[in-house]
């Protein structure tokens, strides 16, 4: 897989689901087989999303 490549929404839930269910980062990575800094960066891209829908949903 390409370094510039991005996953699918159909990829990336499965990280995402198992992240909220706990797993760490390794266990995700070899639960998916998918490299630790691939699932890393996915969650950081997945929770910088949920701050920003909160910034910008918080209207006073």
């Amino acid at each position: 897989m390409g370094r510039c490549q991005e996953l699918s929404e159909f990829k990336c839930g499965p990280v995402i689901g198992c992240h909220l269910c706990n797993k760490s980062i390794r266990e995700i990575s070899l639960l998916l087989n998918i490299p630790r800094s691939t699932v890393s960066g996915i969650i950081t891209k997945w929770k910088q999303q949920q701050l920003s829908h909160e910034v910008v949903g918080h209207v006073k």
